[in-house]
């Protein structure tokens, strides 16, 4: 009997739910799987240590962690891991995406010259007097 994984599950929705679900399109979660295969086929061939889970079900779970902000001790419970095991599988998806440079985001420098090219908008704001109720008196009641 095959063993059933969460990604198995998601082959049922189209496109946009797909993109609702994991924050990513098909085309792209696809990609990414490329890269993670890759480095796991290195990793196990110079004697690292195997997953109980698929390539596919390790980016699901760094793809929930990081859009639903769910604990390791949910998502462990979700694919029947450890907390630990969670963390670790997490961690590994971010670098090995993140080193492979094909999804890392720009730098702090390129931010910050993007935002130099930015237009400038000037707004005038002429200072009008505003007609306030004047406070009342006192009296003096005796």
């Amino acid at each position: 009997m095959a063993k059933r994984t969460k990604y198995g599950q998601l082959k049922k929705f189209d496109g946009a739910e797909f993109r609702r679900l994991t924050g990513v399109k098909r085309q792209t979660f696809e990609e990414m799987v490329v890269i993670l295969a890759e480095s796991r086929a290195k990793k196990e061939a110079s004697g690292g240590h195997r997953s109980k889970l698929c390539v596919q079900d390790q980016l699901l779970m760094a793809l929930e962690y990081l859009r639903e902000y769910r604990t390791y001790f949910h998502l462990g419970a979700s694919y029947g891991l450890s907390e630990s095991a969670c963390y670790r599988a997490c961690v590994w998806v971010e670098d090995t995406l993140i080193g492979s440079r094909k999804f890392n985001l720009p730098g702090k420098k390129a931010l910050l010259e993007e935002s130099a090219k930015e237009d400038l908008i000037l707004i005038d704001v002429t200072e009008s007097p505003i007609c306030r109720p004047k406070k009342k008196l006192k009296m003096d009641v005796e």
